[in-house]
């Protein structure tokens, strides 16, 4: 029996043994339209059942809430926003609510948009649900509320330390004291209005007390949230991409005079996946129109270099200029990256939001200043990337907390779960965590250099690193393409080019969580034996462990201490690879069960990242606590 904290990772694999009977098959395109019957009903009717492997809490669910009407309302209450100007594309905005006779615990703000707040103005709503088989009350909102807070975050708001005077008799005496409260949204530029809507009686039945005026951003089709990764080995082109409310090309200039022009995808509803049993928030009420996605290729660089660049147009805007920095070529000596899983985002303010990963500032800001001062080469996200799970306004605010690291160097993401996974969409495991997303929106977002779409491996070199990247969601038993990819990519290696052999991927096949699908451990470990695979990155689960070199479950070589106090692993004489989780980079901390799995060399729980330097002969891992930027566990792999 696995303990309470590991238990979520539990109930994913309960579900993942449903899909065993599907598992040699998998759909080449994306789903728009699924069906199941697999689900258990007991747990789709309870808030419990979902909170377990898809993170929905009471706030996620307020759009399934029936609208109220408000007990006696009255004509006092205010809303307003400050600035009253257009939105900038990031600002703090103060909302001052006002003519409040009785403060309440309960009273909160929602941030809606676009701005439609009452479902009398989407009746289109109920047919669409019907359609679906749901004959439930029409949610809350035609839109969810992207975030909230409880007015309450103001201290005075219960004791009513700020009163005005609404009403007074003949002889000045006032007759009715109303209460007041500010509180601090922080806003960015997701191209839709948005509006500022005064709730009574919490998430649980909630109903309107007032709404602001509608606000628009100042530009709607700015460019923003460029972000970059590698299309080859060279470390001569890089692709970037950005997003914008503007459907027309746009342009990048780059390493001075440069320029080329983007090509420009998005996707709509009709892509995303849902389910007869389980309504997918991607296809219905999370839906938040992406805009327009960017994408181009800078050609002619050089690798290890230096330059800077500028992108949109002269009608949409331009981008501030960035300094961004090519990665080594593959086969070079030297390569410096940063790795983690399982990141997400979470709200610069004191908002509720739909899944909230508390790590995820820290994260950035301590690899960011590893970017400024040149200490990192390119990054790796192995999975688990925004955790919009079909609430899709929070890929932007994802992408925005990226920016400082993403828009600089190389960033390289595999798939999770949380991107992929849905029933009957061709995923092995039939968890509705993607929220019905199923990796159109990542795919789209970050294209990395796969083989087709809904393809999400490749391989790509690095200075001194050949790099594994694979879909643990997508089929990998032995007659699968994605297995005979592998197997292919890996045997054709050169070593002398590029000594070190790292296999990535998202879900683990060593944890002492207990964690682990053993169909994927038989079908897919011989593949990391027989090709030497020297180190071996998985995430999430939400901490940090090291292996010994370690096969079938037995350690077949331990590290030695040296004088320095660091485990060396001696790869000289080849046994087995080192295993590292490393998804400790934002999502809330598992601890560990006070039983270890035997091959566990390290094992620590606290927010960080991975810095890997390789050279030719030796490669060194240090594990970062992101709060005090300390080396909390070090280990070196060294090799003729």
């Amino acid at each position: 029996m696995y303990p309470p904290q590991c238990w979520i990772w539990v109930t994913t694999f309960f579900f993942s043994l449903l899909s065993f009977s599907h598992h040699g098959s998998s759909s080449s395109s994306y789903s728009s339209s699924v069906s199941s019957n697999l689900l258990p009903t007991n747990l789709l009717d309870t808030m419990d059942g979902f909170q377990n492997y898809t993170g929905i809490s009471d706030f996620r669910l307020v759009n399934r809430r029936k609208l109220g009407a408000c007990l006696n309302p009255n004509p006092y209450i205010k809303i307003q926003v400050s600035p009253t100007s257009a939105l900038a594309d990031d600002q703090m905005v103060t909302i001052t609510v006002s003519g409040v006779l009785l403060p309440s615990k309960g009273d909160w703000v929602g941030m809606i948009s676009p701005s439609h707040a009452d479902v009398d103005v989407c009746p289109q709503n109920l047919l669409q649900y019907e359609q679906t088989g749901d004959f439930s009350e029409l949610p809350l909102l035609c839109h969810y509320p992207v975030k909230a807070q409880y007015v309450s975050n103001d201290p005075g708001y219960i004791g009513c330390k700020k009163k005005e005077c609404k009403k007074f008799d003949q002889r000045g005496k006032c007759l009715v004291t109303t209460c007041s409260a500010s509180i601090t949204f922080h806003v960015i530029n997701i191209r839709t209005s948005i509006q500022f809507v005064f709730f009574a009686a919490g998430f649980q039945a909630p109903c309107v007390l007032a709404k602001s005026n509608v606000l628009e951003f100042a530009n709607p089709k700015k460019p923003l949230y460029g972000h970059l990764s590698s299309v080859d080995s060279t470390g001569t082109s890089m692709r970037l991409t950005w997003v914008s409310g503007d459907k027309n090309p746009q342009r990048v200039q780059y390493a001075n005079g440069k320029s080329q022009t983007s090509r420009v995808t998005t996707f709509s509803q009709d892509d995303m996946c849902t389910s007869a049993v389980l309504q997918s928030p991607a296809k219905d009420f999370g839906w938040h129109d992406p805009g327009y996605i960017h994408s181009v290729v800078m050609t002619g660089l050089k690798p290890s270099t230096g330059f800077s660049y500028t992108y949109g147009s002269d009608s949409a805007g331009w981008s501030a200029r960035i300094n961004l920095k090519t990665p080594p070529r593959g086969g070079s000596d030297e390569l410096r990256f940063l790795a983690f899983g399982d990141m997400g985002k979470a709200p610069h303010d004191a908002s509720v939001e739909h899944y909230i990963q508390p790590g995820s500032i820290a994260v950035i800001r301590a690899m960011a200043d590893e970017v400024s001062s040149g200490k990192a080469d390119s990054i790796f996200h192995i999975g688990d990337i925004s955790y919009a799970t079909g609430f899709l306004v929070e890929w932007d605010f994802f992408l925005h907390l990226i920016s400082p690291v993403a828009s600089r160097l190389s960033y390289m993401t595999a798939i999770g779960n949380h991107e992929r996974d849905y029933v009957n969409s061709g995923s092995i495991y039939l968890t509705p965590d993607s929220g019905g997303e199923c990796g159109v929106p990542y795919e789209s977002y970050f294209p990395m250099p796969t083989a087709a779409k809904d393809k999400p491996w490749y391989s790509i070199e690095q200075g001194s690193v050949h790099f594994v990247v694979i879909s643990t969601e997508h089929d990998w038993s032995k007659n699968s393409e994605q297995y005979q990819w592998m197997n292919r990519d890996m045997a054709f290696v050169d070593r002398s080019r590029t000594p070190w052999l790292i296999f990535t991927g998202h879900r683990p096949m060593y944890s002492s969580c207990g964690s682990v699908d053993p169909r994927f451990v038989l079908q897919v470990e011989p593949l990391l034996l027989a090709h030497k695979v020297d180190l071996v990155l998985f995430g999430h689960v939400h901490n940090y462990e090291r292996t010994c070199a370690v096969y079938r479950n037995q350690c077949r070589g331990m590290p030695t201490k040296g004088a320095d106090g660091v485990d060396t692993y001696d790869n000289k004489n080849y046994e087995a690879p080192v295993h590292a989780i490393i998804g400790m980079a934002g999502f809330r901390l598992d601890n560990f069960p006070p039983k270890a799995g035997r091959w566990s060399i390290s094992r620590i729980s606290e927010f960080g990242y991975a810095r890997i330097h390789t050279t030719k002969t030796q490669l060194d891992f240090e594990f970062i606590n992101a709060n005090t930027k300390k080396v909390k566990d070090r280990f070196q792999i060294i090799k003729s």
